[in-house]
């Protein structure tokens, strides 16, 4: 399990302002990006290695 203490969470740009569907992200981490809700920045984040998520990004510029 990452430890995610040091986090510096930033919100997706394509999230909106109305407090619905937002999402955080922290690439500030050793060799992982973490992901989370950021109506419930208490609960669970998902965890990628960096690759996996280099990839993510790249196959939705893709579409």
């Amino acid at each position: 399990m990452a430890d995610l203490t040091g986090a510096r969470w930033h919100k997706s740009t394509r999230s909106g302002s109305n407090g619905g569907d937002c999402v955080e992200v922290a690439e500030n981490l050793p060799g992982v990006v973490a992901v989370r809700d950021s109506k419930d920045p208490d609960g669970p984040a998902l965890v990628f290695e960096d690759a996996a998520w280099r990839v993510f990004i790249q196959s939705l510029k893709d579409e």
